[in-house]
């Protein structure tokens, strides 16, 4: 029984034209539309599982799941029954779906309602939705702050403080 072909490829897509209205995602605020289409962008769909290392991806969309050893970009969105399992270091993370082994975040982390942290996470700065679970041990990233202006010395330093375990 033979297989019909495949069906003729649409044609390319114009080049977007400078000052020209440009296509609209749903769900995306406008103002990371631009700066989004811009970054080197892997995305791993529903249904698709990848094994291994990710090089030189800015930002990861993980929908089905990933599972690698280290990876370092700037991004790292985990949607809702996505499942991310391995060693990862991030600028920002957004967490809807479930990460499983050892998080750092320089930046800041969310977990949404549906979103699970398994494991160990680093993070400066941490929002939880009514509902997103953490089971492991979670450390803030402390930093000094910069002087405010006119200030010449900075204040003294606290004694450090232990790691917060959840």
């Amino acid at each position: 029984m033979a297989r019909a072909p495949f069906p003729p490829a649409p044609p390319p897509s114009p080049a977007p034209v400078p000052g020209a209205a440009q296509p609209v995602r749903p769900g995306m605020p406008q103002g990371q539309r631009k700066e989004n289409l811009d970054r080197r962008t892997l995305v791993v769909g529903r249904g698709i599982s990848v094994q291994g290392t990710i090089q030189d991806a800015e930002r990861l969309v993980v929908e089905g799941t990933v599972e690698s050893s280290m990876i370092h970009a700037q991004e790292l969105q985990v949607a809702h029954g996505g499942m991310f399992r391995g060693e990862v270091e991030v600028e920002d993370a957004d967490l809807a779906g479930t990460i499983d082994g050892t998080l750092t975040v320089r930046g800041s982390l969310t977990i949404r309602a549906t979103g699970r942290l398994l494991g160990k996470a680093k993070c400066r700065r941490l929002q939880v939705e009514d509902g997103g679970q953490v089971t492991g041990h979670l450390e803030m990233i402390t930093g000094t702050a910069p002087l405010p202006a006119g200030l010449d010395t900075p204040a003294p330093a606290a004694a450090p403080e232990e790691p917060e375990t959840i």
